[in-house]
């Protein structure tokens, strides 16, 4: 057959062997990864003293718990607003929680009962009403394209 009589010639056999060589290959290939940025803006700082802690969650499970973050990022404050950008991420849906760290120490102050004593806030316009808001209360999407978010400190 004209299958056959192709086959044997040596430089047929040889592109065969690459091409399948090749298609063998990209099957153990890793997938092409999305990786989309997040730039957020905390805004409405009432002052440039200390620094802005952000929290970046991606578990209803875990959030607001800070060992559940998946990322987080500390920015020193210049103005009344401070914008980073979160990179790498998988498409999906995130929720942030900040907060100015005034004194610097690396903790969220509270008072007595648990009264915060530095300025928080959620992304999404989340509020707190006994407790902190849920996931859903402060879900955002990240596209494949990016996004960006502003979340005010003027609670």
């Amino acid at each position: 057959s004209l299958t056959e009589r192709l086959a044997a010639t040596p430089e047929i056999r040889r592109r065969l062997l690459e091409l399948t060589a090749v298609a063998l290959l990209g099957l153990g290939a890793p997938k092409f990864a999305v990786a989309a940025d997040l730039a957020i803006t905390i805004s409405d700082l009432r002052s440039t003293e200390g620094d802005v802690h952000i929290a970046l969650y991606d578990d209803p499970q875990r959030f607001p718990d800070s060992d559940g973050m998946i990322d987080e990022l500390r920015l020193s404050i210049t103005t009344s607003s401070v914008t980073a950008t979160f990179t790498g991420l998988a498409p999906g849906r995130y929720a942030i929680a900040a907060y100015h760290d005034e004194n610097a120490n690396h903790e969220f102050d509270q008072g007595l009962f648990a009264i915060p004593l530095e300025n928080y806030a959620f992304s999404n316009g989340a509020t707190v009403f006994f407790a902190a808001p849920s996931f859903d209360e402060a879900a955002f999407t990240v596209a494949i394209e990016g996004s960006r978010q502003t979340v005010s400190m003027g609670n």
